[in-house]
């Protein structure tokens, strides 16, 4: 396996500016690697989290449709007369 030492002290002043861009380079990809996967995150998240109310949402339709509630008003009536038949009988 090959080894590569950097000694930066030793190298030259071009080789010094060439690692130092590399390094910077890196480091703002790095960056921009971190900013994208936070913003997939959080759009994974947010997907989530909608789906989930989603469902819930669906599923308390459905327990509230299960019953049928209405409105209603309690009528009293009176009793109806006894039938009268006739006399005699």
């Amino acid at each position: 396996m090959a080894v590569v030492d950097v000694n930066l002290r030793r190298g030259s002043l071009a080789e010094r500016i060439v690692f130092g861009i590399l390094a910077l380079a890196l480091l703002v990809l790095g960056i921009f690697f971190i900013a994208a996967a936070l913003v997939a995150g959080s759009i994974l998240a947010a997907v989530a989290l909608l789906r989930l109310w989603w469902l819930r949402r669906r599923v308390r339709k459905t327990q509230e449709e299960r019953y049928l509630s209405t409105e209603y008003t309690v009528v009293e009536r009176e009793e109806p007369p006894p039938p009268s038949l006739p006399p005699g009988r």
